[in-house]
């Protein structure tokens, strides 16, 4: 039987983590380790953690930083903590469905060449009312409702990311890949970590929502939710099939904006990251130069007049450049 590990960080988490924890604890396979890194919180946090911890030794194991850490580098340290076969990401304000341990866990044992996976999940409240909107995590099944072919690494890479740590876990093995995890302003350890799987085809997204997903004022990511209409519906599809042709001028103008902006990033990391899996963002490097231009002919062709007013307004405002 596969081991458990849970990977979870805290920052002045009091209003929400009780139910978190809760949540891990009650699952119907029952995890064998939970490694808490909090990020020098000043609320009552520590107390609530070293109450947990007194009513399971042999579970918890909470370690307070020395300085604050930032999320990313974090997230690093509980995940260079953990011992089990397979380890969950936890953000500290949601709540996991009682089965998502032992799905996930099914899921790994049949999918041998799976080295990380994601869950569909629930958008809840401040007071865990569920939000009756269309999720991110539902993408890759419209996508399939539309015959569209999922392919999980150029809807992370040149898209949007998709996959979410709160309901992300993935193996042991490929911690030595992962770790260190570049730091970069509005780069994530999920996109990172989907990024480094996906480009390797050991990647998915399953339909079943394991998790519910906290929507709040203090929440560090958000941007998941979208109306749960059919033209949302649509205007999704055209977003998220990299080839679609379909496509408006607003979702065009959006979409050179993101390639722009995923170029520039990974320039970035191909060159601070220490070596380390540069040859995948010099790779995204080149096919978003590729998509770019290929995007901006189409779209120079469909729209020219407002084409042209465009071009001209990034000049002065140095949008969809690619440098």
């Amino acid at each position: 039987m596969m081991t458990t590990s849970v990977a979870m960080c805290t920052y002045n988490g009091e209003s929400f983590l009780r139910k978190q924890i809760d949540s891990i604890l009650n699952q119907t396979i029952p995890v064998n380790e939970i490694i808490i890194c909090d990020d020098r919180s000043t609320d009552e946090t520590h107390n609530i953690l070293s109450d947990y911890q007194k009513n399971n030794p042999d579970i918890f194991k909470i370690h307070i930083n020395e300085k604050n850490l930032k999320s990313v580098k974090n997230f690093e340290k509980a995940i260079s903590l953990c011992s089990g076969d397979i380890i969950f990401l936890s953000d500290q304000d949601d709540i996991w469905e009682e089965n998502k341990v032992e799905v996930f866990t099914n899921y790994f044992q049949n999918m041998p060449k799976i080295n990380a996976i994601c869950s569909d999940g629930i958008a809840i409240d401040n007071s865990g009312k569920v939000i009756d909107q269309r999720t991110i995590w539902s993408v890759p099944k419209l996508l399939k409702a539309n015959d569209i072919d999922v392919d999980y690494f150029n809807i992370i890479a040149f898209i949007e990311n998709i996959a979410t740590g709160a309901g992300m876990a993935f193996r042991k093995s490929i911690v030595e890949k992962i770790l260190p995890i570049p730091t970069k302003d509005g780069f994530h350890h999920d996109e990172w970590i989907a990024l480094l799987t996906s480009y390797e085809k050991s990647f998915i997204l399953i339909d079943e929502k394991l998790f519910r997903y906290r929507i709040h004022d203090n929440q560090q990511v958000g941007g998941v939710l979208y109306k749960n209409d059919d033209a949302t519906a649509k205007r999704l599809v055209n977003h998220f099939n990299l080839f679609s042709d379909e496509k408006t001028f607003l979702q065009y103008k959006k979409f050179l904006k993101r390639l722009s902006q995923s170029y520039n990033k990974h320039k970035t990391l191909s060159v601070e990251n220490d070596g380390k899996n540069i040859y995948i963002s010099k790779e995204i490097m080149a096919r978003c130069l590729q998509l770019f231009k290929h995007h901006q002919k189409i779209m120079r062709s469909k729209y020219p007049l407002k084409f042209f007013i465009l071009g001209i307004a990034d000049l002065f405002n140095n949008k969809r450049k690619i440098k």
